[in-house]
């Protein structure tokens, strides 16, 4: 018997531990999310997640589960994304400027030329304020992507897509909370203030993480949330203020809850939407083509750009066994945006119709950068492969 479920566990183990395993879950539940929401039952499923199911009264709450899921649920995906960021600035990747800069570079280039792109299609068309959407990478598409790809995709290379995906969401995190947020409460903000300072207290006077940091981290997510500034944030707040000691204990016990619930979840409210009769026109809007044009196009090209200029200048250098051509294809598995995107659109538009536009825009920019990633990574192969053959051919003739 112990044999059978050791045979029915490990299975389902190997796949929660691997990368790819969240790809998978993402990619279904938004298919899944989408057909739901464009069945003849569509306007019931789009209520479950949008109706409204708590009357705050005088307690300034979020009213429907979606709210719950974007301001509540995703603060533990934003912790979870804080401790990797502060692990990763404390002893991993980016814990020197030589281990760090490459990766600040590539972000910042595919951060900036995208939300550029973007503003180029929007210039005057009132919608500049979603500059944000193109900017984002998401990690566990790109990396689960890049797993897909096998050994085309080498160890230097993943950590460096990894060390940017990271490093471009708390770009994606700091673009948040200064530009998308609402109206800043003062009373709240300074409640805030003086919350996190009580949790850096904690911190400083090494009391171990009990009922007291906890209690004082909800706290705080609702004096953000009533602040006026993204009550997600608040995760990566807190991930800041724990001790480097107790990193591995938090990210032990909510790695598994962040990716295979809290992230789904997230997938399937926020893609709960009618999809226009006229896709078509929607994409020919010049909010589709800029974040289409900005993730596809941009994220490679800037980052590749920027990448070049840190290596010319003699700033940084490449990874050992990685090539420019790589570096590329790097970039276009960079412009898969789909949480932080589809998180900064809910922000960026209040009207639905845009929001819509928007997101079906995210989801064709996913599948366009997986398809040009695909064809870039056999080109690089091929180009490979014609190398090495060339070079074998002209041995015997050395040999002479």
């Amino acid at each position: 018997m112990k044999a059978i479920m050791k045979k029915a566990i490990n299975p389902m183990r190997f796949f929660m531990n691997d990368s790819r395993s969240v790809g998978i879950i993402l990619l279904f539940c938004t298919v899944l999310s989408l057909t739901l929401s464009n069945l003849s039952f569509g306007e019931s499923y789009r209520h479950f997640w949008t109706g409204d199911i708590f009357s705050p009264g005088t307690i300034p709450m979020p009213s429907n589960l979606g709210h719950w899921i974007n301001d509540f649920l995703m603060a533990f995906f934003f912790l979870l994304a804080g401790m990797e960021i502060k692990r990763e600035l404390v002893a991993g990747e980016l814990s020197s400027f030589k281990k760090a800069v490459l990766p600040f570079g590539a972000a910042l280039g595919g951060m900036v030329v995208p939300a550029l792109i973007f503003l180029a299609f929007n210039l005057h068309s009132g919608f500049q304020h979603g500059w944000g959407i193109p900017t984002a990478t998401d990690i566990a598409f790109s990396l689960g992507v890049a797993s897909l790809f096998g050994k085309r995709v080498p160890v230097g290379l993943k950590i460096l897509l990894m060390a940017l995906a990271i490093i471009d969401d708390l770009g994606a995190i700091i673009v948040i909370a200064l530009f998308y947020g609402g109206k800043v409460h003062a009373g709240f903000f300074i409640a805030s203030a003086v919350i996190y300072l009580l949790i850096w207290a904690c911190n400083i006077l090494k009391i171990k993480l009990s009922v007291i940091q906890i209690s004082l981290s909800l706290l705080l997510w609702y004096t953000m949330l009533n602040s006026g500034i993204e009550a997600s944030i608040t995760g990566v707040l807190v991930a800041f203020a724990m001790p480097g000691n107790m990193l591995a204990k938090i990210e032990k016990s909510i790695h598994l809850p962040v990716n295979f619930i809290i992230i789904p979840l997230f997938a399937l409210a926020n893609t709960a939407f009618l999809m226009p009769s006229n896709i078509i026109e929607s994409l020919n809007t010049t909010v589709a083509m800029g974040v289409i044009a900005g993730l596809v196009i941009g994220k490679p090209v800037g980052i590749f750009l920027f990448s070049r200029l840190l290596i010319l200048f003699k700033i940084a250098k490449l990874p050992n066994h990685v090539n420019w051509s790589q570096i590329l294809c790097m970039g276009t598995l960079a412009g898969i945006g789909f949480t932080m995107s589809i998180f900064t659109t809910a922000l960026a538009f209040k009207g639905n119709n845009f929001q819509d536009i928007a997101k079906i825009a995210i989801l064709f920019s996913m599948a366009f950068s997986v398809i040009v990633t695909w064809l870039s990574f056999r080109v690089v192969e091929f180009r490979s492969l014609k190398i090495r053959q060339a070079r074998q051919s002209l041995q015997p003739i050395s040999a002479m």
